[in-house]
């Protein structure tokens, strides 16, 4: 009886957090809408015939040389300006980046919003549009189609490792503190395109465990993927952004480790 009556109230608890999220989205939606018009500057086409939108980041210098890409999927609040200057600050790198949009136009200000479109995102339509994205990026003019890496933060970083599992194309993966991968068959594509991964993680986050974080590493180990680890000291989830990696500190740390990663593996 105490696990059924366990089960009921966890229940309950999902079902409270999707009612308030659909609450949340529902009561914020045009003003989400409105806000992803401003940061996307890009719109092609998904495999459902639908439009997709999303951010395209380039570097201010002209060159005649392929250049380097990146493929950036938003944190679980959707496509926002936070990821909009993550991006820029790859783009002035040298780096031509796109962020798509994988809710489609919709984002979320609070954390039950938040979790209900995360929930609420297919993940089957979420694969098939970074699919999408990733066609769309190396058909840009200068996108060298060798050298394009994807990367996420939080819902995002576990996007990008999907994706990667499913793209053999992908030269070099990052996932910043999002969901891991605890079996060697997990890893698909990744096993045979002897592409390298970088995993960013936080020493007391208490939504990717460091204790997941090292079963990811100790599943990395047995699998022939070049791979480096890093759970960073003091810090919790979601704590790479554009205000914390302009200050000394593991953020910093972090996003340095990102670019000396990204150097190397798009060389």
């Amino acid at each position: 009886m105490k696990t059924l009556r366990r089960t009921l109230v966890i229940l309950l608890i999902i079902f409270a957090v999707l009612i308030l999220g659909f609450i949340g989205v529902m009561l914020t939606d045009a003003l989400a809408l409105d806000e992803a018009a401003t940061v996307t500057n890009v719109s092609y086409p998904a495999a459902d015939g639908s439009s997709l939108i999303g951010y395209l980041a380039q570097p201010a210098a002209a060159t005649t040389e392929l250049r380097p890409a990146v493929l950036m999927v938003h944190e679980w609040w959707g496509l926002n300006h936070e990821i909009t200057e993550m991006a820029n600050l790859l783009a002035e790198e040298g780096y031509i980046v796109l962020a798509p949009d994988t809710y489609r136009g919709r984002l979320a200000t609070t954390v039950p919003g938040a979790l209900f479109l995360r929930i609420g995102a297919p993940v089957e339509r979420v694969n098939s549009d970074m699919q999408a994205a990733y066609d769309y990026l190396v058909a840009q003019p200068g996108v060298d189609p060798a050298r394009v890496a994807v990367m996420g933060f939080c819902y995002g970083g576990g996007v990008a490792l999907r994706h990667a599992t499913l793209n053999a194309q992908i030269a070099a993966t990052i996932n910043l503190y999002g969901d891991t991968i605890d079996t060697v068959d997990g890893f698909g594509e990744l096993l045979t395109s002897g592409k390298p991964l970088l995993g960013i993680f936080g020493e007391v986050d208490q939504q990717i465990p460091v204790s997941e974080v090292e079963t990811f590493r100790q599943t990395l180990a047995e699998t022939p993927i070049p791979h480096q680890v890093t759970i960073y000291p003091g810090v919790g989830h979601a704590f790479v952004n554009p205000q914390s990696i302009i200050q000394p500190g593991a953020a910093q740390d972090a996003w340095h480790d990102i670019r000396v990663f990204l150097a190397a593996a798009l060389a």
